[in-house]
């Protein structure tokens, strides 16, 4: 029997044909570096409407190590990196989206992090390369405007590459939140945890899954998920329009 640790790696897909193989081939390349671990490739087909799903299918049939969860239809990229740790089974689980933006040879100093006593290493933007300036702008002020209400820290210029141990990964299973918010999530459960610093690639091919209208959506999910104050002031507003309206109708008595 194998006594060496698992690593899975968790990928989220979506309409990614044009770069799901190159994916696939550089992790498959730094992972079968590290004789140390055994691995296995988790990718989550999250309802593409290309070619992808043929591609996984045919990736998956070459190489054992590589294992496909199919949803009906697009349910989004929190719920798929959800399903894909639900379905992991190593000792630790790297999250890492499918257009290579995040590089796959990060993981090794993750995993060296993790080897050094952190449960939770993720992966902190210096640098966005391929971005306007008005992504850089609106992503400032959703982490300004998340922290403040959410009462926890979410590190800013982070996203979902990171690398969390098996405890933590035993408790998001725990959790039934439905609208999943995972880097509030994984800050909100402590451990011990780390940053590592890396340049954030322009997108190898294909176009970004988050225009501004799904980026506000994002947004609105995160805090809405860490906070109660929109509650408040939602209850606050209604308090307020029954007091206008006990007013005009007494002015009108």
């Amino acid at each position: 029997m194998d006594s060496r640790k698992l690593i899975s790696v968790v990928v989220p897909v979506y309409c990614e044909e044009a770069v799901i193989e190159q994916t696939y081939a550089e992790l498959t390349r730094v992972l079968r570096a590290l004789a140390a671990y055994r691995y296995e490739l988790i990718f989550v087909n999250d309802g593409s409407s290309d070619g992808t799903a043929a591609i996984l299918r045919r990736l998956a049939g070459t190489d054992p190590r590589a294992k496909i969860v199919f949803f009906s239809r697009n349910f989004g990229h929190q719920a798929a990196i959800t399903a894909g740790i639900r379905r992991a089974r190593g000792d630790a689980v790297v999250t890492i989206d499918a257009d290579l933006q995040d590089p796959p040879s990060l993981i090794p100093r993750m995993l060296a992090l993790w080897e050094a006593g952190n449960q939770v290493v993720f992966a902190r933007r210096e640098e966005r390369q391929g971005e306007t300036w008005f992504k850089r702008a609106s992503a400032a002020i959703f982490y300004r405007l998340l922290n403040r209400p959410a009462g926890i820290h979410i590190p800013q210029n982070t996203g979902d590459f990171r690398l969390i141990d098996r405890r933590v990964v035993d408790e998001l299973n725990r959790m039934g939140e439905h609208n999943r918010f995972l880097r509030g999530l994984v800050s909100w459960v402590g451990f011990r945890q780390v940053a590592i610093e890396y340049v954030r690639d322009r997108r190898q091919a294909g176009e970004t899954k988050y225009p501004l209208r799904k980026m506000i959506r994002f947004a609105w999910d995160g805090i809405v998920s860490f906070s109660d104050k929109p509650l408040r002031a939602a209850l606050n507003l209604g308090f307020l329009a029954i007091a206008v309206s006990f007013g005009v109708l007494a002015y009108g008595l």
